[in-house]
């Protein structure tokens, strides 16, 4: 693996990219896990049977390139488990509003993050986006909003613009948007020149943290405790290994970029979640939500121009 790679300031857009296309794939797989074991237990798997994979990925990197551990400072530390917690709650939202509402939609609703991450990522990492990207997320968020649409008859009924599915989109997009400004601010922090190990750190110490604490809270609190979570393996493994796909690009990507430019990109994974709900879970989609998909290609379309 060449460290010349880092020198591409280009690499973060096809990061991004399959991370969205693996995140897709690991949302299906927790969606159908929601129903059978429980909220919390599906987002644990995303955590427990991702670790592994991301040790695995650590380890090869230093194998192929041998260096020095970094400095794991506290601030450092920090900014992982600020990002690492919101994480849960972001995905335990997600899996939420994919039981009310459909899969493309749900996902979509979680994506107001973006506004939400260039406002958080001005404030406490003093990254301001270009004009170029502040319009690329307006239009995208617009998107977003012509996606949520209540249904034509409901739209001047309050119940309908405050249903438990619109909550839901809104708070996982807040976490989610405070769990990309921590793992950025971690990717900064860290002071490692390579992106690839310092995606590998964050994810591996992230996950660490995510499985200990949820795994914790699950035996402690849920009915069955964390049993359901090994009879249903094949599927969860299936989602551990692309959420921690996922996670290892996305981490990466946060250390080419800045975090607003990245989760507006990531909401390309709106496009793939309607392939999958359309030809696999066979859901249909409205005349408004598709004009909301189409905004939001704009959106991302407009993002990547100055790259």
């Amino acid at each position: 693996m060449s460290s010349s790679l880092i020198d591409f300031s280009w690499l973060w857009v096809p990061m991004v990219l399959f991370a969205a296309l693996a995140q897709t794939a690991r949302n299906a797989a927790q969606r159908s896990l929601t129903q059978a074991i429980g909220t919390l237990p599906a987002t644990l798997v995303r955590f427990l049977y991702g670790l592994p994979f991301a040790l695995l990925w650590l380890g090869l990197l230093y194998l192929l390139t041998p260096r020095a551990l970094p400095h794991f400072s506290l601030a450092y530390l920090a900014w992982i488990a600020l990002g690492a917690l919101f994480q849960v709650g972001g995905t335990a939202m997600l899996l939420l509003a994919m039981k009310e509402r459909n899969f493309a939609v749900a996902v979509t609703l979680s994506k107001t993050e973006v506004l939400q991450v260039a406002l958080f990522a001005s404030v406490f990492l003093h990254e301001l986006p270009t004009t170029l990207a502040v319009v690329a997320m307006v239009i995208a968020t617009i998107g977003v909003f012509t996606l949520s649409l209540p249904a034509r008859d409901k739209r001047w009924s309050m119940s309908a613009w405050f249903s438990r599915s619109a909550l839901y989109g809104l708070a996982c997009g807040a976490c989610f948007a405070i769990a990309s400004v921590g793992f950025r601010g971690g990717a900064l922090a860290l002071g490692e020149s390579s992106p690839w190990i310092n995606g590998a750190w964050g994810v591996t110490l992230a996950q660490t943290l995510q499985s200990l604490v949820l795994g914790a809270w699950v035996a402690w609190r849920h009915p069955g405790g964390i049993a359901p979570v090994w009879r249903a393996w094949r599927v969860s493994l299936v989602a551990g290994s692309m959420g921690a796909a996922a996670s290892l690009a996305w981490f990466s990507a946060y250390a080419m970029q800045g975090a607003a430019q990245v989760r507006t990109l990531g909401m390309v994974e709106v496009v793939f979640s309607y392939l999958v709900s359309r030809r696999v879970l066979r859901e249909p989609l409205s005349w408004p939500e598709k004009i909301g998909m189409l905004l939001m290609l704009c959106g991302l379309v407009m993002v990547t121009l100055e790259y």
